[in-house]
């Protein structure tokens, strides 16, 4: 017998089949999802108000490629400190992985493509190109001039200072191997309000060298975890380390227009970890640096009185750093180790040092990142769980409506979704 449906019956159907608000989802492609959105409830944090609003962060880096979708909008000018000059707004990495790039995209981007979301959406980047090894300035000067960097930075408006590099150590003793003019800048950078962070390096299996600036006193020193909080054999062990943070299989945008990477490293912990602490700062943006340090360190999972050499004081929780009650005058281990430096610095007056001659430094060396196929700008999280029931609402009036009016009722092919396999990656 032929159905019959009336408008009222299939309204009726409707508030059956699709569900009011679709619950939100991690973002990122398929297999590569940001784990650390759901663990910290950034959502809710940023309807809230904490989007990383009045934070700027400078980008120490191979540059930033600007117009890439996803980033426009969201990057300051800059500079270049190698010898092509400029705004440092065009990634100067010679990977497409565009290093510098896929940092700045971790932490600010918008909608795009491969469904990656920064941490900090409504955060400034401020891209400082230097010459690394790896990247088209590189070899053009005979010092990188990385305390220059820092300097410009401080100088400029960065509140907080990402360096997702490092170099071999050997300073003096009282900076404890942090090269003198290096630490002179991160002294500076404190004094003016900042927050220094750096990544540890990716030598956990080859001895773990001591590097800079993660060793200079008043950086935050980010190791990696994975999403069960597990330390990856690579990730640098030290004493000093400060924290660890989200840095296996790792999505970010590419310097070139429509690609992405899945990769793993302490220079991705050290962006979101700078990101996150963008995030704690516009919510409570009378702190100082200190006390936005003391509030990361106050709610880390894992809390040590001492730092692990493979966590740190424990890892990073941006949600209970915002969210938790945590005393003004919550103890800062990493701007105490820092104090009598500075106070002595604010002592004397005297010339800046002249730039020292040593090692260039590089882009600490991380497995190989997988290059990502992009799936459409709604293909990830809330806008694919919404795509897919709306699909399925729709085709369901369609198929009633075919009873109703054609017979015999006919038999509906499923969907499936597949993931496309990712070919070998090159980049850090």
């Amino acid at each position: 017998m032929r159905a019959r449906w009336t408008a009222a019956g299939i309204a009726a159907l409707l508030l059956c089949v699709v569900p009011v608000t679709p619950a939100f989802a991690a973002p990122g492609p398929p297999g590569h999802q940001q784990w650390w959105f759901d663990a910290w409830h950034l959502r809710s944090l940023w309807a809230e108000g904490a989007r990383g609003q009045g934070i700027v962060i400078g980008v120490i880096d191979t540059g930033v490629s600007a117009g890439v979708a996803g980033l426009a909008g969201h990057v300051l000018t800059g500079t270049n400190r190698g010898s092509a000059g400029g705004g440092g707004n065009a990634d100067r990495d010679v990977d497409t992985f565009g290093h510098g790039t896929a940092m700045a995209s971790l932490m600010v981007a918008h909608a795009n493509a491969f469904g990656i979301l920064g941490v900090a959406p409504d955060a400034r980047v401020l891209p400082v190109a230097v010459p690394l090894d790896g990247t088209t300035d590189a070899g053009t000067g005979d010092d990188l001039d990385l305390p220059g960097a820092i300097d410009w930075a401080a100088d400029h408006g960065a509140k907080i200072i990402n360096m997702s590099l490092d170099g071999p150590a050997g300073g003096d003793a009282d900076h404890l191997s942090c090269p003198t003019d290096e630490q002179q800048a991160v002294d500076h950078a404190l004094s003016e309000g900042a927050i220094v962070v750096a990544a540890s390096g990716n030598s956990g299996d080859h001895g773990s060298p001591i590097v800079q600036p993660g060793v200079c006193l008043g950086v935050v020193s980010v190791g990696a975890v994975d999403s069960a909080g597990r330390v990856p054999p690579w990730s640098s062990r030290h004493p000093y380390l400060t924290v660890s943070a989200p840095g296996v299989n790792v999505p970010s945008l590419g310097r070139r227009p429509d690609t992405a990477f899945a990769g793993d490293g302490t220079s991705q912990a050290a962006a979101i970890t700078s990101a996150g602490l963008a995030v704690i700062w516009s919510r409570y943006p009378k702190l100082t640096n200190r006390q936005v340090v003391a509030r990361l360190l106050a709610t880390v999972r894992g809390k040590r009185a001492t730092p692990n050499p493979a966590l740190g004081y424990g890892t990073i929780d941006v949600g209970a750093a915002v969210d938790r009650a945590v005393p003004a005058d919550a103890p800062d281990p990493v701007f105490a180790a820092v104090d009598p430096f500075l106070a002595k610095d604010r002592e004397q007056v005297a010339p800046p040092a002249a730039p020292a001659i040593r090692q260039a430094t590089h882009l600490p060396t991380a497995p190989a990142a997988t290059p990502l196929e992009p799936a459409g700008p709604l293909a990830s999280g809330a806008g694919l769980a919404g795509l897919v029931v709306a699909g399925i609402g729709l085709l369901a009036i369609v198929v009633l409506l075919t009873m109703a009016l054609a017979g015999p009722r006919r038999s509906v092919r499923g969907f499936s979704s597949s993931v496309h396999p990712h070919g070998p990656g090159a980049a850090r």
